[in-house]
Formats: C-alpha cells, structure tokens, sequence
C-alpha cells in the first residue's frame, strides 16, 4: 500500500516531536541528579570530652520554711483576717478564736493574783509591827522592865509573822505563774504569724469549732525554696551535703545551680529511695513545681552536640553529618544524658566529625554544604 506525500510528512512531524520529547526528559533527568547547594548553616564538631556520670531525679519545689499553725484549745473561731495568697509578716493578726474556758481562767487567776498581793502587803505590816514590838521589848528587858518570858514571846511572835512573809510571797509567786500560764492559753485564742511569708492555705471560717491540733492556716516563709528528689537507695553513700547540683525547673524555663542541704537518713520501703532537698536560689520559682536534678557520681568519656542539632522522628533520632566533600549525610544515633544546651550521643558518630546545629530545614541528603 502506497502512502501519500500528505500522510508521509505527517508522519515525520509525529516522530521527531517523540524524539524532542525524549531528548527533554533526558535533559531534565540530568539536572534533577545534580546536587543542591545549601548556605547559612552552622557547622560544630561533635565535641569529645569528660561527661559526668549519675542518675538524673525528679521532685518537687517546696519552701525551706513552711508553718502549718494549729489550734491549741477548743474553741469557735471568731475571725480569719487573712486570704490565701496574702502576704504577712512576722507577728501578724491571723485568726481570733473565743474560748470561754481560758477566758474564765484567765480571770480566776488574775483575781488570784490579787488576792495573794493583799495578802502579802497585810503579812508584811504585822512583820513590821512585831519586828518594831521586839526592838522595844529588848531595849525594855535591858533595863530589867519585862520578864524574859515576855521577851521570848515577843521574839516568837517576830518569827511567827517572818513565816507569815514567806508564805504569802511563795503564794503571790505561785499565783502570778498560774496567772502567767492562763494568759498564755488565753493567748492561744489570738493566732499571729511565726514568720514573714505568704499565706497558702486557709483552712478554717468565721464560726466554726475547732480542737487542738486542727489546722488554722499554712505559711510558707520567705527563706528560699528547695527542691525535694528522691533519689536511688544505690546512691544513698555517694552523695554529700554542700555538693552541687544542677537543676532545671521546666514550668519556669530555669537552669539553676543547687546545692544539696539535707539528705533525708530513712528510705522508702516501697519505693526503695530517699529524699535529698537541694537549696535553689533565684526568682520566679514556686512551691509545686516540678524539677529535675542531676546528681553526679563520677565522670566518663563522651561525644557531646548541641541540642539544636538533633532531629526527632517518632522514637528515632538522627543528625546531619558532613562527609570529606562537604556532603549532607543523615546519621541515626543513639542519644543519652541532657547537659545543658547539649546533648551526648552514644552511638551514631565519632567524635570530630562535623555536624549541623543550624539551618536543618535547608537540608537534604546528598546536599553540598557551603
């Protein structure tokens, strides 16, 4: 079958538009092969130095100071002066209660009391009396005027009213103890603060009937906060006091120096771990809070990076690693212990090698890093 001139040509327009298409593709495909090239990355060298050793613990921010102030009588409380969240200082009006036991105590012995002082007063007027009587009686008898006897009286009626003296001031001594001891209960019934600091929690209100021992209100002090860990038994004999501690109180974003001021001498059966309390200093941190510390038992050698550097893929990690041609390559690695603003790698990389800590985003594998 012949073709026509018309169909021919047709035809070969078909063909070499195939063929410009193909050689297209081949083009493309070997421009996409090419690798990119990224800047403005930070490069660091995966950092081989001493790491100390230990076991990171958490717990929880307390004060170093903290009253819990009970009642010490039965009584109705009359008064809450204060809200929580108030500050107060040291001697503050806090709570009224009205007990009519102390009350009527309290004025018993006051009333006590005074009786004992007018008795005393009336003791010292006959001592006067009779040491007064036997001075004339002795100057009498000098003279030969009275009788020894009558001088032996005299002299005994002195004694007599010496003794009278001493019973009544022993009386008054006790009375003013007893008045002294019922002020101090009837003090019981006006609550004030033991320390400077801020209310946290007030427990009782206008009317109610408390019992000693029942909880008033709780301060905690302006005396700093603490941290308290609890922390492995299997360190128990490898921590000390004054060592330091580093800590980080997330809630606040806070890195902080501690410094350990109590180890805690008994362990929890249960959970087989004691409690440190580690002396923090600085602003913006709250009772209730939660923090981690580091407690350091030796040192080892590791390969540390910046924290920035390592990427988190569900449970795998990885970095950005350069080869000798300034390539990008993707390492997984095994992370360990949070120092700081760094990180330790345990397995993944060597120490030297180069990696990125910036500029992630830009890169892919195979990239050339400038």
């Amino acid at each position: 079958m012949r073709m026509g001139r018309g169909v021919r040509a047709a035809c070969g327009v078909v063909l070499l538009a195939a063929a410009l298409t193909g050689c297209g593709h081949k083009a493309d495909k070997a421009e996409s092969e090419q690798p990119p090239v990224v800047t403005g990355v930070t490069l660091v060298q995966a950092a081989g130095e001493a790491i100390p050793d230990g076991a990171e613990v958490v717990g929880t921010v307390r004060a170093a100071d903290v009253a819990v102030i009970a009642a010490r009588l039965p009584a109705t409380v009359t008064g809450v002066l204060v809200r929580e969240g108030d500050r107060v200082g040291r001697g503050k009006l806090l709570v009224t209660l009205e007990a009519a036991e102390s009350s009527a105590q309290a004025s018993a012995a006051a009333a006590q009391v005074a009786e004992a002082e007018r008795a005393l007063d009336e003791a010292r007027a006959r001592k006067r009396l009779a040491d007064a009587t036997y001075e004339r009686y002795a100057n009498l008898f000098k003279d030969e005027a009275v009788t020894r006897q009558e001088m032996d009286n005299r002299r005994a009626d002195r004694d007599v009213a010496e003794q009278g003296v001493e019973r009544a001031t022993a009386r008054l001594t006790a009375s003013r103890e007893n008045a002294r001891a019922a002020g101090v209960v009837a003090g019981y019934t006006r609550i004030v603060s033991p320390l400077a600091g801020v209310v946290t929690a007030k427990q009782v209100e206008n009317g109610m009937t408390v019992f000693p021992g029942t909880p008033l209100v709780t301060i905690e002090g302006d005396g700093g906060r603490r941290l308290e860990a609890s922390v492995p038994e299997s360190l128990a004999g490898r921590i000390r006091l004054g060592q330091r501690v580093p800590v980080t109180i997330e809630g606040a974003g806070l890195s902080l120096d501690g410094r350990v001021v109590e180890i805690v001498p008994t362990a929890d059966p249960a959970s087989r771990t004691f409690t440190v309390k580690v002396e923090l200093a600085g602003a913006g941190i709250r009772s209730g809070m939660f923090g981690r510390a580091f407690i350091a038992t030796g040192q080892r050698q590791g390969i540390l990076v910046p924290k920035s550097a390592v990427m988190e893929r569900g449970a795998l990690s990885s970095v950005w690693t350069l080869d000798q041609g300034n390539v990008a390559r993707l390492r997984l690695v095994k992370t360990g212990k949070t120092l700081g603003g760094r990180i330790e790698i345990l397995s993944g990389i060597t120490a030297g090698e180069r990696v990125i800590a910036a500029g992630l985003e830009k890169v892919v594998e195979g990239a050339k890093i400038q």
